[in-house]
């Protein structure tokens, strides 16, 4: 099958269902909501949204293991919606600064008539 330069092709894995090509926009999209929708992740981004958190705040209010902590905040990082600061030994993780305007560019009707 020819694609259009620039789309992304997502085959779902729910029986009965066909290859979906989307824009670079909506791809993006999916990335940030997808970050933001599992609820650790949530949680993260709720401590972070009162103020920045060293690591070691954070892994008194959210409850999992240091590693799995860690690869939550990566996958944050990786979405753009926090940011990080060397502190000595420490770092620290701060909401980004256009993570809910990028959070809401990311919801379906922000995608109408954007340019793909």
């Amino acid at each position: 099958m020819w694609l259009e330069p620039g789309l992304v092709t997502y085959t779902s894995i729910m029986a009965g269902t066909s290859s979906v090509e989307v824009s670079p926009a909506a791809s993006a999209a999916t990335t940030v909501l997808a970050a933001a929708a599992d609820p650790v992740r949530w949680t993260v981004l709720t401590r972070l949204a009162e103020s920045p958190r060293c690591v070691c705040d954070l892994q008194e209010h959210v409850p999992v293991a240091a590693n799995l902590l860690s690869y939550h905040l990566k996958v944050l990082r990786e979405a753009g919606l926090v940011t990080t600061s060397r502190r000595g030994r420490w770092i620290d993780y701060a909401l980004a600064d256009d993570a809910l305007a990028r959070l809401h560019a990311a919801l379906p009707g922000a995608l109408v008539g954007a340019p793909s």
